[in-house]
């Protein structure tokens, strides 16, 4: 667990699995409601994140490959790829500058 403020966060990947089907389309989505922010929204193998991603967005089933491969980054997880409230409150926090626990 860990924290990061939202106006700290440049880089954000959301980590999958080895199919890219419903990563990339919420990649989509958060390009869009992060636009104005100008953080950089990425797609990532969990087992492959990159080193300078500052905040990690993952299915809860890979919450724990995610911390183990980019250890001391906060890693947000999901249940749902539609419309689950994790997407809310990290948009919220990066746009507002606040905290983002993870």
């Amino acid at each position: 667990m860990g924290q990061i403020q939202g106006s700290d966060v440049r880089k954000l990947v959301v980590a999958c699995e080895a199919g890219m089907g419903s990563s990339v389309l919420l990649v989509s989505q958060l390009r869009q409601r992060l636009a104005a922010s100008g953080v950089e929204v990425e797609h990532s193998p969990v087992g492959k994140l990159p080193d300078d991603v500052d905040l990690i967005v993952c299915h809860r089933g890979l919450e724990a490959t995610a911390r183990q491969v980019a250890p001391g980054k906060v890693v947000v997880p999901f249940d749902m790829f539609l419309g689950d409230p994790a997407f809310d409150r990290v948009v919220e926090a990066i746009t507002s500058g606040t905290p983002i626990e993870g």
